[in-house]
Order: structure tokens, then sequence, then C-alpha cells
């Protein structure tokens, strides 16, 4: 057996596995191992690898921004910031039809600017936003489903894990995605909104309403939301006035968002170390992750398979816009049934060569960047796309009242939003780049 053919083989391997439910870290990690082992005919290049893939990752400075920007989701919410943020966004548009779900939505996307997990912020405003909207009368279908789409706004609205991990595997500027990833961020945020005064238009039992708070009320409201500004300018501000690196952004973040739990007094030792073990814990999970993509994405290295397929997939004349549309189908599909981060572990190192051997009329990095934000929005989709969307099982947690069938009929309110969303950002590519130098 070729080499090539034992690169092909581990692709039905590697997903047998994960089927049967197996750690994707650990799948990946046997998967590169045992193919290093047959292809060299030997355990000498593996254990080798063993040290120098363990080491390298666990060293690496780039890395180091993951648990800085955890960190800072942990105090964020500890501090009280995400029940500031919904008040706020509440007091404005909460009297209006379906305005405590636009709330949500916006808190949302205001807590994801300083937290970067999709599944922290589902889970983090879930417990500020459903009393709310219980207490209104808003359908537990619609409010499930408004705050799983709500927490994707986490991982799309820098800063974001998923886009540091995408950025370190291509080698891409951590900063330019993150600014890249703003227009689209906002973009969902208010698409998700369109698409809550449309639900609530077409079911008026839906959503009830809530008188409106005084003007007075809303400018205190306004207010209390000064430390999500204030970590936000300082993180990101920072990073483009060149002040700092990210890496070096996110441990200003994490130091500040600290302080400011601190000074709010809901931190004391006890919840301090619940915090650091938290985060220890969501990085072990991480990193465990990358080191096993390390292992098998050597292997296919070594087997030729990404060189071969970009290869094959230049070759054949496809049109680059169809290679696009079938790698992004690719991953809607799949992303229902993966992780975001192991989707992009698993297969950047193998579709980011096709993308960057076709022509889209653009520089290799504006590709890449444009890329990257749509590969992470359609992973994004696969989060709240029944019936295996991570963030729809996690919302079901904070609300076993409601069935998942009826969370599953509303969610594909907000899929067609996104899937809109898609679309005017593969025809319009300047609608991402245009902030990009």
């Amino acid at each position: 057996m070729s080499m090539l053919e034992m690169g092909y083989l581990s692709f039905p391997i590697l997903l047998g596995m994960i089927f049967l439910r197996a750690p994707i870290g650990l799948a990946m990690m046997l998967c590169g191992m045992g193919g290093l082992y047959f292809a060299m005919g030997g355990s000498t290049m593996v254990l080798a690898k063993l040290k120098n893939e363990t080491y390298s990752t666990f060293s690496s400075y780039s890395l180091t921004i993951i648990p800085m920007f955890l960190l800072m989701g942990q105090f964020a919410t500890l501090s009280g910031m995400s029940s500031a943020l919904f008040k706020a966004a509440e007091s404005w548009l909460g009297h209006r039809r379906g305005g405590v779900a636009m709330a949500a939505v916006g808190a949302c996307a205001g807590f994801g600017a300083i937290c970067g997990s999709s599944l922290a912020t589902a889970a983090t405003m879930s417990r500020v936003a459903l009393p709310e909207l219980r207490q209104y009368g808003y359908a537990g279908g619609f409010s499930t489903a408004t705050l799983a789409a709500g927490g994707t706004l986490g991982i799309l609205i820098p800063p974001s894990v998923i886009l540091v991990i995408y950025a370190i595997l291509t080698e891409q500027n951590i900063a330019k995605l993150f600014l890249a990833a703003f227009v689209p961020g906002i973009l969902a945020a208010i698409g998700y909104m369109i698409t809550i005064s449309l639900y609530v238009r077409m079911n008026p039992k839906s959503a009830g309403t809530r008188p409106p708070v005084p003007m007075a009320e809303r400018i205190k409201a306004m207010m209390d939301v000064w430390p999500v500004v204030l970590v936000f300018g300082l993180v990101v501000g920072g990073i483009y006035l060149g002040w700092f690196t990210p890496t070096e952004g996110a441990a200003v973040g994490a130091a500040g968002t600290g302080v400011i739990a601190l000074v709010s007094g809901n931190l004391n030792w006890q919840v301090f170390k619940e915090s650091i073990i938290a985060t220890a814990t969501s990085t072990a999970m991480i990193f465990f992750i990358v080191l096993g993509a390390g292992f098998y994405n050597s292997f296919l290295a070594l087997t030729q398979v990404p060189q071969e397929l970009s290869s094959w997939v230049v070759g054949q004349g496809f049109s680059s816009w169809t290679v696009l549309i079938l790698i992004l189908a690719f991953y809607l599909v799949f992303g229902c049934l993966m992780d975001s981060l192991s989707m992009i572990l698993l297969t950047i190192p193998i579709f980011f060569p096709v993308i960057q051997a076709l022509d889209f009329g653009m520089s290799p990095e504006h590709v890449a960047i444009w890329f990257g934000i749509l590969v992470l929005i359609v992973v994004e989709v696969g989060l709240i796309t029944p019936p295996v969307g991570m963030n729809l099982f996690i919302i079901n947690a904070m609300d076993r009242s409601t069935p998942m069938v009826e969370t599953y009929k509303a969610v594909m309110w907000f899929v067609s939003s996104d899937l809109i969303r898609v679309v005017i950002l593969v025809l319009f590519p300047a609608i991402t780049l245009f902030l990009i130098p």
C-alpha cells in the first residue's frame, strides 16, 4: 500500500472512531501515530514525534492567547458584565415587539466581544435572559432558539479562540483576522434581530410585551456597561494601536476583567480558584485536540494527501467558486456533527492548500482571511443546526421544560438568516476585507 493510499484510508478510520464516541483529540492522535508507524515501518519516528510535537505544542507562545481569553471570559461572567449588558439592551429594546429576545441577541454580541467562546456565551446569557423571557410570555422554543443563535456570536465577534487557531494553522495575522470579523459579526447580530422581528409577526403568540423603561433608567443602564467598553477598547484598541501584541492584549484583558470582578465584590479566593480550574480544564481540552491534530496533520503531510488533493482539484477545471461552495457545504453538514475546534483543526490543513491554489482575483493574504471568516460562519451555523447542534443541547440543559423539537422548529429561522449572510459574504468579499490594509 502506498503512502497516499494510507492517507486516504485514514479518513474513514478517523470518522469511524469519532462516531464511536472516541474523543476527537485522541482519535486524531491515534490515527496520526498509527499512520506514522506503518508509513515509516517502525516506532522511531512516532516516539520522536511524541517528544517534539508535545513540547512544541505546549510551549507555543502563540497558543498562550487561548487560556488568557478563556480566563477573561470567566472573570467577565463573575463581574456581572453579562447581566449589565442584557439590562442595558433590554431597557432600549424590551418594549418593542420581540424586544426582549432582541436584547438577548445584543447582549450576546456584547459578551462575545469579551469572551471568545460560543458555548460559554450561550450558557452565560441563558442564565441571565431566560427568566426575563419567561416572565414576559415568550414561547419556550423561541426563547431557547434565540439564545442558542445569539451564543454563536461568541466565536465570531473578536476576540475569538477559533480565529486564533485558524491564524496559527494558516500562519495569518491574528489582528487582521479579528478586524475582518467585525462587520460579519455585526451583520450576524442585525440579521438575528430582523429574524426575531419577522418571527413574532408570523407567530404573534410567541412573544409578550413589557412596558417602556423611562429614559433616566435607560441612561443609567447604559452607564453600567462601562466595564465592557473599557475592557474591549483596551484589548482591541491596544492591539491595533500597537501598544501590545494580541497575546499581550489577552493577558491585559484577563487582568482587567479580574480587577473589575474584584472591585464589584464578586471575586473571592474560592471563586478565583474555581475560575482558574475552569480555565485550565478548557485549555487542557483545547490543547489536547491541538496536539492530536498535530500528529494527524504530520501524517497527512508525509503522505502528500493535501498536495495531491489540491493538484487534483485544480486539474479538474472546476471554477474557484464551485470549489469554494462545495467546501462550505461540507463544513455546513459536518459542523452539525462535530464541534467547531475539531472541524477547524481537522480540515484546514487539507482545504487551505486547495483554496490557496485557486484564483479569486485577490491577494493570497486576502483570500486566506476571507476564507477563514467564511469557514468560521458556516461552522457557527453548524452549532445551531439540528439534530446535533452543540448550542442547542447547552440551552436545552438550561431549560428542561422546553421540548427539544420546539427549539428545532424555531432555530431554523436563525439558520436561514445565517445562510443568507453566507451568500452575501461569498458574493461580496469586500464586506469582509474593506478594513484590511
